[in-house]
């Protein structure tokens, strides 16, 4: 006797259950193609510029982020000296190298910037 009133409140939750996995099913869907679409190459990209920028090394020709062309004469924990000119130094934020002169830049400028 016991069985038998145990078998309707499964049978009632089931349907429930299921009807609330549906339901969600779009959202982990929606969750997942944003992951695949936008989080992942952020990531990517992130990690691209961490590692050109950790492999800075003294007498590389780089571009900073503002357009400045230097070479690299120092490096600190998070700054680098670049000679802009014949005896003209500016030490500058390591995030502020943008890339090497006459490749593409591995950081891209922001589109929404003046």
């Amino acid at each position: 006797m016991m069985e038998s009133s145990i078998f309707p409140i499964l049978a009632q939750s089931a349907p429930g259950q299921s009807s609330m996995l549906v339901s969600l099913l779009p959202l982990a869907l929606m969750l997942a193609i944003f992951y695949l679409l936008v989080l992942m190459p952020m990531r990517r990209k992130q990690k691209k510029v961490e590692e050109f920028r950790s492999s800075l090394k003294v007498g590389d020709k780089v571009i900073t982020t503002g357009g400045i062309y230097g070479q690299v004469t120092r490096i600190g924990d998070t700054s680098v000296q670049l000679q802009i000119a014949d005896k003209v130094r500016v030490e500058v934020a390591r995030a502020a190298i943008g890339g090497f002169q006459g490749q593409e830049p591995v950081v891209q400028p922001d589109s929404g910037s003046v």
